[in-house]
């Protein structure tokens, strides 16, 4: 499979590049600031004929054995497996995330996809024998059809990771559109799977904006949607998707606290609160942005994390550096935005990540970590989800206010709580109403055999991510019942059947 990189990015329909003449949008290194490539931007046109070629590769892909789907499933994952130092130089040069974490986001990828390994246990329906005397019921999943897959720009590898591997293992044919910001990551996939057998059509990928998204969730030929980004976008796929009769799952915005105890090991928390704040330079929906500190500790614990926020490497991503640049020059000044609106509502600066030294060349798009204290629950700094590296600390009185402060938000993607009480701790985990919770475990990720998911305003939709929940999502159930008469039977019977 060749890597080179062409000066301008096309999309990838049937197993083969596809150019149209349409308009183009940049791709930056952040690192530097500068272009790299241009990207073409797919208009409803071009959108159509990726969603043709997925609709008419559905039925032979549908109808191809298990056996032979788990096998091309196989292959990808070894490809996968051997190229991944392939893949996260790619995603380092376009998102500019440290080369470490793009390893780390192609590993958490290459889980789910040992999921769909497993897809034909995980696609056995149910049968029950004589339900009614000489009747037989049974429940076959079968797949949706056409998937539309819509990925932000964080995790340009995994996200789609997370979804088209269970989509096209159990059954379906995938349109996938991801972020224009850093796309070259899915089409090296694409390409990968076309190299590891996957037939033309049963994975497409198209690049764009508005034009293209809406084209996907409104053409009757899509029959379900997975949509990641912030909240109103994900209303917004949600309405309009259900709307035109799609089955959608629509992943928003977050908004997550890490409740840290007195009996707490609190460099241990302070650590994780560095982690889970400033990795990715905070482009991550599930980084920890709140510490909630109860009153007795939070001079101590902030001084802790004070410290450690002053210690991680920010340059590019291939230079051993513990954290890189944000996606684009408008989402920096949109961060310091914040940091500038933070000191202006009183929340106490304890470090400003608007200056630093850089190990990069050109002019990056970098912030430092930057911490507040302090910070009321009416400041924006609390209230938007900022996606930046930007780590508010809220104080409470008692254990009773944090789950409450929790709780009170209107997002419910992922919360942590860091304690050595198990009674504390059982009793967060029940009363929260968070979708995934850790228990001295900061960013709550589940591994690929249990499912991804917010609660609240954090995700529309009824299904979540990989895991049982993403087969049951791109698959639905039907229900058979049948006789198979004897020779001898016979006569008539105009009564409503019975269950004899």
């Amino acid at each position: 499979m060749s890597t080179t990189l062409t000066d301008t990015l096309q999309h990838w329909i049937n197993n083969a590049a596809y150019s149209a003449n349409e308009r183009t949008g940049n791709i930056y290194n952040p690192a530097t600031g500068e272009i790299t490539r241009t990207v073409q931007l797919a208009s409803k046109a071009t959108t159509e004929v990726a969603i043709a070629a997925a609709a008419e590769a559905f039925p032979k892909w549908r109808d191809t054995s298990l056996a032979r789907r788990t096998a091309i499933m196989f292959n990808f994952r070894q490809l996968l497996a051997e190229r991944k130092g392939e893949l996260a130089a790619i995603i380092t040069a376009e998102h500019g995330k440290v080369l470490d974490d793009a390893l780390g986001e192609v590993a958490r990828g290459l889980e789910v996809v040992e999921l769909a390994c497993n897809a034909p246990y995980l696609l056995k329906g149910e049968y029950s024998q004589n339900a009614s005397t000489g009747v037989d019921v049974q429940s076959p999943r079968q797949p949706v059809g056409v998937s539309a897959i819509i990925s932000p720009f964080n995790f340009p590898a995994m996200v789609p990771l997370w979804f088209f591997p269970v989509a096209i293992a159990a059954g379906n044919a995938v349109v996938l559109k991801p972020s224009e910001k850093d796309p070259t990551a899915s089409i090296w996939l694409a390409q990968l799977f076309a190299e590891a057998g996957l037939p033309e059509g049963v994975l497409n990928v198209v690049h764009g904006d508005k034009e293209s998204v809406d084209t996907l969730l409104t053409d009757p030929r899509v029959n379900s949607v997975s949509f990641v980004g912030s909240t109103p976008i994900a209303q917004y796929v949600y309405s309009t998707g259900t709307a035109h009769g799609k089955r959608v799952q629509a992943f928003g915005g977050a908004k997550n606290h890490m409740l840290v105890l007195p009996d707490a090991d609190l460099d241990l928390a302070a650590d994780m609160a560095v982690n889970a704040g400033f990795g990715a330079a905070g482009e991550r929906r599930m980084a920890i942005s709140v510490v909630v500190a109860l009153e007795s500790i939070a001079d101590e614990l902030v001084a802790k994390i004070a410290q450690r926020a002053k210690t991680p490497r920010v340059g590019e991503g291939t230079r051993g550096c513990d954290m890189g640049p944000l996606i684009t020059g408008e989402h920096k000044a949109k961060v310091a935005g914040y940091i500038d609106a933070g000191i202006e509502a009183g929340a106490e600066l304890v470090i400003d990540g608007r200056t630093g030294t850089v190990d990069a060349d050109g002019e990056g798009f970098f912030l430092h970590p930057t911490l507040f204290d302090k910070v009321g629950t009416g400041m924006s700094i609390y209230t938007d989800e900022i996606f930046g590296p930007v780590l508010s600390v809220v104080r409470v009185e008692s254990f009773n206010d944090g789950i409450d402060l929790i709780n009170s938000s209107p997002y419910g993607n992922g919360t942590a709580i860091f304690t050595n009480d198990g009674g504390a701790a059982r009793r967060f985990e029940d009363e929260i109403q968070v979708g995934m919770v850790g228990v001295n475990v900061p960013i709550p990720v589940p591994v690929g055999y249990h499912s991804f998911g917010g609660w609240k305003a954090s995700l529309f939709g009824d299904q979540h991510a990989y895991g049982p929940e993403g087969f049951k999502f791109f698959t639905r159930n039907k229900v058979v019942t049948k006789r198979w008469l004897d020779p001898s039977h016979g006569g008539i019977n105009l009564g409503f059947p019975q269950n004899d």
